[in-house]
């Protein structure tokens, strides 16, 4: 495309890339502090009426019209994502509030160790901050988002009061929660961004309907298009949805301008800027800046390490589920936010790996699903069926492992040299394999759920060794470090080769943790917005 032939828009001092988790957060944080501030977002608002939650048929449209993967999804807002290389697929949704829309909101943070791992494992790499320089954004998150919890767990930190008392723990959650008991292990409720009761602007509680993963009709679910875009909009800010971003713009001297889109009418367009921040999530963000190639950044943009793209990390789960003799109604309530036991959290080197693995506990949903499989085997055709079905309605409670997964260079995003999305920009391909550490966590925390599961009671225990459909969490991409050579940004998501562009979502992680990195992502993009605001006036027109 000329971009002189795209039509032009008045230059705003900050352009976001991404409306989801980390843009939603940034915005609202720059707009109040009186920077002029537009979000391009390739998906829509969501109209919560239309949500898999509130339908009849809510299994059908999970696994289809509202799928997480957006390869089966398959709407006009997504793009192709080339899989075929990779035993995890990656799930996402493009829209206002992003994944947060379909996520459990399940929100653990890191840990202290986490930001350590080279100077404590002797693996991978520090970050360039701290849990400790961190922590007042987290807190501030909480605040925005709404937290259901309780503080006082002895495997973290000493942390602030919660919004809102934990979830109830349901007598299905008890039922496994005595597994742990009886083996002496780590439990904790889990912090949740889910409403245990009324809290931010017209958010009932949860009312346990069992469907919080699916777009949460009632509103009791956190997402950033109900917590962070109201108060970015309240400020000035705007955003303009079905606008997909061909690619980051820059000058002569290879600073950002802005950005070239096409607009929910196919027209092609031109944003001006001052700044650009990247939010695009650890797979779109990488994809963009490989397609913004020029002459002053003839490998992608702000890519002379050579590292965007590479270092992908998810977090692969296994599934370890089994049937409880009692009916417990496992289908109501939200699916995996009862609570989690970090028991095996931290190094122990006599396992035979490094780092270790979270346990989220997970409920189950309803007949389709559990004829479908659900975590485990589907309920076989023929004769037994309905047998098989009601012994398992009802009945089957989960085990999620979260593995801490170490970045590897040869784990990575790249374009796809062949597919491409509607409006012909290259597609975004992976490569990834997973490493022998990971598998040995997860063979690890395999046998210890078995244990559990067994002694809460189950029979009939089922293992899924590694969901394929686990790719929530796409971190690493473009990683954040002190020296240019090694890492994309800078400790303050601000990239090391273009002083006016900065990347907050999960593309910046130096590693993972082991537990679901929302909160983090959120923590991260807060505290690059309070450095633009107090270090960045230049940016202001």
């Amino acid at each position: 495309m000329n971009t002189q032939n795209a039509t032009a828009e008045e230059t705003v001092d900050i352009l976001v890339i991404g409306a989801g988790a980390s843009g939603g957060a940034a915005t609202a944080w720059l707009a109040e502090a009186g920077f002029n501030v537009k979000c391009l977002e390739q998906g829509y608002w969501q109209d919560p009426s239309k949500y898999a939650s509130a339908s009849k048929d809510y299994e059908f449209e999970m696994l289809t019209n509202w799928a997480p993967d957006p390869n089966k999804r398959q709407r006009e807002e997504d793009y192709p994502v080339n899989d075929t290389d990779s035993p995890v697929t990656p799930v996402m949704f493009n829209g206002v509030g992003g994944s947060t829309i379909l996520w459990t909101a399940h929100t653990p943070r890191f840990h202290p160790s986490d930001f350590r791992v080279k100077t404590l494992d002797g693996v991978a790499d520090d970050w360039p901050l701290t849990y400790d320089e961190l922590e007042e954004f987290y807190d501030l998150n909480d605040e925005v988002m709404g937290c259901s919890g309780i503080n006082g767990d002895p495997a973290n930190p000493p942390r602030s009061p919660r919004q809102m008392p934990p979830l109830p723990l349901g007598k299905d959650g008890r039922k496994l929660i005595s597994g742990f008991e009886k083996l002496g292990w780590h439990w904790w409720p889990s912090d949740s961004y889910i409403n245990s009761q009324r809290y931010g602007e017209g958010r009932d509680a949860c009312n346990y309907c069992g469907h919080n993963h699916m777009g949460c009709y009632q509103r009791a679910k956190s997402s950033t298009d109900l917590t962070y875009w109201p108060r970015a909009l309240r400020s000035g800010a705007t955003i303009e949805t079905g606008a997909r971003v061909r690619r980051i713009t820059v000058d002569e001297n290879g600073r950002a301008t802005g950005a070239d889109y096409i607009d929910a009418k196919g027209n092609e367009r031109h944003q001006s800027a001052r700044a650009v921040i990247m939010a695009a999530n650890g797979i779109g963000t990488p994809r963009l800046m490989l397609n913004s190639k020029s002459d002053a950044h003839p490998e992608g943009l702000a890519n002379s390490s050579g590292l965007v793209g590479k270092n992908l990390m998810f977090h692969p789960f296994a599934m370890i589920s089994g049937v409880f003799p009692e009916k417990m109604e496992t289908w109501q309530g939200p699916l995996g936010n009862i609570g989690l036991s970090q028991e095996f959290y931290e190094t122990d080197k006599s396992r035979g790996f490094v780092r270790g693995y979270t346990y989220q506990f997970q409920r189950s949903l309803g007949p389709a699903w559990i004829a479908k499989g659900g975590f485990r085997d589907p309920v076989p055709w023929g004769e037994g069926h309905h047998e098989e079905l009601q012994k398992r309605l009802g009945s089957v409670m989960g085990m999620a492992v979260i593995g801490e997964d170490l970045p590897e260079e040869h784990n990575m995003v790249d374009l796809d040299p062949e597919l491409t999305d509607s409006h012909g920009i290259p597609a975004p391909r992976l490569n990834y394999t997973l490493s022998k550490n990971s598998r040995d966590q997860l063979d690890h925390a395999i046998g210890n759920a078995k244990k559990v599961l067994e002694a809460a009671g189950a029979s009939d225990i089922h293992v899924d060794p590694m969901m394929r459909q686990s790719g929530w969490h796409l971190m690493g991409t473009a990683r954040m470090g002190d020296d240019p050579k090694k890492s994309v940004v800078d400790k303050w998501g601000q990239a090391h080769d273009v002083d006016n562009l900065f990347i907050v979502d999960g593309s910046v992680f130096v590693t993972g943790a082991a537990v679901n990195p929302t909160p983090t992502i959120q923590a991260l993009a807060l505290r690059t917005a309070d450095y633009i605001v107090s270090n960045r006036q230049d940016l202001k027109g």
